[in-house]
């Protein structure tokens, strides 16, 4: 299962992501994680100090160095048939240009697309914008980038994305009334439409739909 998870801060793309990695673990599947790395600076896997290095790059710096974690992570697409990415090239198109690197355009998602594999499933996770913006007030990030006025533009730049990409295999997912202990399991039986047939035999052979994860 390579899914590509898509959407504004906030959306529940991280709470997927670590929910699909503990269940994975725990029916023998691994799934190689990539939440933070498209995101800068990558507060998941760097310390505190390279964190402000990050965050620091001059935005010549922040285009380039995007762009090669982007090329990086085709073969990792290739290499391994479970993938989890949060964000990546189409969240570079949005952000890009909004908040690291201003003055240069991303005009290679789409072409990036094209050298995926083609079972990946690309996940638009939504939420209601006022349910967003509690989320930021309760949880702020250490480098938080969206602001709550942004909520409803971004989820439009994210839709337009969404609708206009390449990929055959897609799906909405909203998570407004999700928690942490729901988000998993509702995924799980809302994905089943776009799996491939390998996928799918696997997850009912650890799981039956409507029983607990």
């Amino acid at each position: 299962m390579r899914l590509i998870l898509i959407g504004v801060e906030y959306a529940g793309k991280t709470t997927l992501a670590n929910a699909m990695h503990d269940w994975g673990l725990s029916v023998g599947k691994k799934f190689h994680m990539d939440d933070g790395d498209f995101t800068i600076p990558d507060y998941h896997h760097l310390s505190p100090e390279d964190q402000e290095t990050m965050w620091n790059m001059s935005p010549v710096l922040k285009e380039r160095f995007q762009r090669m974690v982007l090329y990086y992570h085709l073969e990792i697409l290739e290499r391994y048939d479970d993938c989890v990415f949060g964000g990546c090239h189409i969240e570079e198109k949005i952000y890009g240009p909004r908040y690291y690197h201003p003055e240069s355009e991303v005009t290679y998602h789409r072409w990036l697309e094209h050298k995926m594999p083609s079972n990946c499933i690309l996940v638009n996770m939504v939420c209601e914008p006022d349910v967003i913006r509690q989320r930021m007030k309760d949880d702020p990030h250490p480098y938080q980038l969206v602001q709550p006025g942004e909520v409803e533009e971004l989820q439009e730049e994210f839709l337009h994305e969404y609708n206009h990409s390449y990929f055959r295999r897609k799906l909405e997912f909203d998570t407004t009334g999700l928690t942490p202990e729901t988000i998993l399991e509702t995924f799980l039986d809302r994905v089943r439409p776009v799996l491939t047939s390998r996928d799918l035999v696997f997850l009912d052979s650890v799981r039956t739909p409507g029983s607990p994860v």
